[in-house]
């Protein structure tokens, strides 16, 4: 049980959450300050900081509570019996559906794990750990022998991930006009590719020519 206290600074912090995600829906990130969210949240700016030390750290839970809701379904999935691979595939273009309509959020969510800070990349890294939720989904393939034995599940899940980040990232920049699913799946052809050991590769990439 949360003490009065306790609940009452839930409060405040969900509504200074809310009330930053929808500014930065209506006016854009960049162009939403501290000041402003601080206003429309009813509170001081050094209030604001006292729960989110800076901005970007709003995008962070915004970014957790979207992946948490990617692993409920993906791990659903998984436990009906579900082909990991397929599974995968459902995560990537459910990613792609909501980067593509939360760009003006993820885009810069996406920066800050590149962020030069290593403690606020660090911060990111741990809030959106979608390299571990990939680790879940292959862990079966693992088992069963049909990843390739000289790299660690670790390694490929997080090499998987990062792809997504530097997909996201070049279609945000440079290509918005194309539909960002294709592109990621594109990529994670390749990855898989490469991460598959060779017996399998050839079934998972015919399943995907012919879908």
């Amino acid at each position: 049980m949360l003490t009065l206290r306790e609940r009452q600074k839930q409060r405040r912090r969900d509504r200074i959450f809310r009330t930053a995600i929808n500014l930065f829906r209506e006016k854009g990130f960049h162009q939403t300050t501290a000041t402003d969210i601080a206003k429309a949240s009813h509170v001081s700016r050094g209030t604001f900081f006292n729960y989110y030390s800076y901005k970007e750290a709003v995008l962070l839970d915004f970014g957790a509570q979207l992946l948490n809701e990617l692993r409920e379904q993906a791990l659903s999935e998984l436990a009906q019996g579900e082909p990991p691979l397929e599974v995968l595939r459902r995560l990537w273009n459910r990613l792609a559906e909501v980067s593509e309509r939360e760009r003006v959020l993820l885009s810069p969510l996406a920066y800050e794990l590149l962020n030069p800070d290593p403690q606020r990349a660090k911060a990111a890294f741990e809030a959106l750990p979608l390299g571990d939720l990939i680790a879940e989904i292959l862990h079966p393939l693992r088992t069963q022998g049909r990843l390739r034995q000289d790299m660690s599940l670790e390694r490929i899940s997080r090499s998987i991930a990062d792809v997504y980040l530097l997909s996201a990232l070049r279609w945000a920049a440079y290509t918005p006009g194309r539909q960002l699913k294709d592109e990621m799946n594109k990529f994670l052809d390749l990855m898989l590719e490469g991460a598959l050991a060779r017996e399998a590769a050839k079934p998972a990439k015919a399943a995907r020519t012919s879908s």
